[in-house]
């Protein structure tokens, strides 16, 4: 959990499923979420550095009766006066230390909704599919992931390349911890937010060695939180999604250096997983448990160093 402020190998599923269903594991101890009381309240979690242009475009089109928390990554722009000037009732958190997963956590923190809602402040989140996620979480999905790749989804933005290293990603995950996940690297997510200590996110109030992010803290954020919620067997539904262009600015996404960090996360996610099943095993004899993931770092240069 998310100290001081706030997963027996899953078996193989042989059978492909549909869009909107729910993703199967067999585990016999897996329990349906508790019923949410509709209409459920919901909190959307928008980190933004930065991001005042973009704001002006995509605030006006959230849902008036949501909560907005807004987790500025310290702006240097007017960021936070335009989320303030465009929804008042907005609340303003401010993330511990750097990076996105640092940011979401926060935002995490600070939600009040039963629902709660990933949404970017570039503009490459379309408002118009909220509804869909909570939908998703209403109808029994603990976590409501957003794909690009189902029937229905779409992207103005990815490439080709990119296409090819999302799917190759996709099969690793699937293999390592049983799902049917179409896009793993994806950020429009929705999930309940009872579930947010399942996550096991770094504490706010840790302290980063100089030059280093905390496991969690980057972009690998997304694809941390899809191992975390799998390994944990919680009901999952993808929810179709088209990504729209970033309006204004330069995304910060590196093909190359982003797909070997996601694919060192799954590797990483899979040996925590594994851990904690073998420790939660009776054994007869004992072993040398592995280094835990939570005391991995990562060094400027993107490197994991223990």
């Amino acid at each position: 959990m998310l100290h001081g402020s706030w997963s027996q190998q899953q078996a193989k599923v042989d059978r492909r499923i549909s869009v909107g269903e729910q993703f199967r594991h067999s585990h016999p101890s897996r329990k349906k979420n508790p019923v949410i009381a509709l209409p459920p309240t919901v909190t959307i979690v928008v980190p933004a550095k930065n991001e005042a242009a973009n704001l002006r475009e995509v605030l006006p089109l959230l849902p008036l009766d949501y909560e907005i928390v807004l987790v500025d990554g310290h702006s240097v722009d007017n960021t936070i006066e335009v989320a303030l000037e465009l929804r008042p009732d907005i609340r303003i958190v401010q993330q511990t230390r750097k990076g996105k997963g640092n940011a979401l956590a926060a935002g995490f923190l600070a939600a009040t909704g039963d629902v709660v809602v990933m949404f970017d402040a570039d503009g490459s989140a379309d408002p118009r599919e909220i509804p869909k996620f909570v939908q998703a979480v209403v109808d029994g999905a603990g976590y409501a992931k957003g794909s690009r790749f189902a029937p229905g989804g779409g992207s103005e933005d990815i490439t080709g390349l990119r296409t090819w290293g999302n799917s190759w990603l996709n099969w690793v995950a699937n293999r390592a911890f049983g799902t049917r996940f179409s896009d793993l690297c994806y950020g429009y997510n929705a999930f309940r937010r009872d579930l947010v200590d399942v996550l096991d996110l770094p504490a706010l109030d840790l302290v980063a060695p100089t030059g280093e992010m905390l496991w969690g803290d980057g972009f690998e954020i997304e694809t941390v939180i899809s191992c975390r919620f799998a390994a944990a067997e919680i009901a999952t539904t993808e929810v179709p999604s088209v990504e729209l262009a970033r309006i204004h600015g330069e995304s910060n996404l590196r093909t190359f250096r982003d797909g070997t960090r996601v694919l060192r996360t799954i590797a990483a996610e899979y040996r925590r997983m594994r851990t904690a099943r073998r420790a939660a095993v009776p054994a007869s004899t004992t072993f040398r448990p592995a280094v835990s993931t939570e005391s991995i770092l990562d060094s400027g240069d993107g490197r994991m160093v223990a």
